[in-house]
């Protein structure tokens, strides 16, 4: 299930997933069922999750998989690791040498880090910049302005470490706002939320996602398949939403003038969100 929301930042027009999968890119027996997990996307990550020995050899193996693909369109990223490391250039020859079409780029702090790799990439391809610290969110705006931003994701937790936060997620609504304007404004999809460090806690998964979701978030990262189905589940409507929703469209289209369902004028905002839950119902 994947949210249908398009952008129309530097005429893109895309699909909009709602669950991003994590998947080490020193793992390519994982690259398939991250594939097939269920999830909108899949990241396969050179950056946290691969230790310095091994991302060459992540590379390498990254580079075949994608090489060896027809077509995963958007559907699959490949989080390089940040401009200020010595891996940088070498992830970029990755991105100029294999098929990947879209490139998530950590802590992103000014917009000449993600022309860089906008560079890279072939036409059509696109930029997820991770916001990450204070200077990020300071430049939040003209990050989102380059070309080729497709959408931008909040690491929380890195964000949390460079200001020391407390834990307390109140800390957490500011940037997180100012990145959901910033995105809106830039004409881009809604961002992407962080990660939920408890794989096994579903209640403490719902909260962050109910949070970000609060803040104008329209998807969220994921390092577990566990997640992909519990963030799905959260966010299908329910029945009663879907017949409600079908009955605003339905009497929308065949009315002339002024309509109303179940006491409710038929206004601009009605439509949208009924809109919105029908492209979250399951298909």
């Amino acid at each position: 299930m994947s949210v249908t929301t398009e952008s129309t930042h530097e005429g893109l027009a895309v699909t909009a997933p709602f669950s991003y999968l994590f998947v080490p890119g020193n793992r390519p027996d994982r690259f398939d069922k991250a594939l097939s997990s269920g999830a909108d996307a899949i990241v396969i990550d050179l950056e946290d999750a691969v230790a310095a020995n091994d991302k060459a050899l992540a590379r390498e193996h990254i580079g075949a998989w994608l090489n060896a693909q027809s077509d995963v369109g958007e559907r699959v990223l490949v989080r390089i690791n940040d401009a200020g490391t010595p891996w940088f250039d070498a992830d970029l020859g990755l991105v100029r040498g294999s098929g990947v079409r879209a490139i998530m780029l950590p802590k992103v702090e000014h917009s000449h880090q993600v022309d860089r790799v906008r560079a890279a990439l072939r036409s059509g391809g696109f930029v997820v910049p991770i916001i990450e610290s204070a200077r990020g969110v300071l430049a939040v705006e003209s990050i989102a302005a380059v070309p080729a931003v497709q959408r931008l994701a909040f690491g929380t937790l890195d964000y949390a470490v460079d200001l020391d936060l407390s834990g307390d997620e109140r800390g957490l609504t500011y940037p997180a706002c100012r990145i959901a304007i910033a995105s809106r404004a830039a004409g881009l999809l809604a961002p992407i939320a962080g990660v939920t460090t408890d794989i096994d806690d579903e209640v403490k998964l719902l909260a962050d996602l109910a949070f970000a979701r609060a803040c104008g978030f329209g998807a969220k990262l994921c390092i577990h398949p566990r997640q992909v189905a519990a963030l799905h589940r959260a966010l299908a409507p329910r029945p009663d939403e879907i017949a409600w929703a079908q009955r605003v469209l339905s009497a929308a289209n065949t009315a002339r003038g002024a309509v109303q369902v179940d006491g409710q004028m038929v206004d601009r905002p009605v439509l949208l969100k009924a809109k919105s839950i029908l492209d979250r119902a399951p298909r």
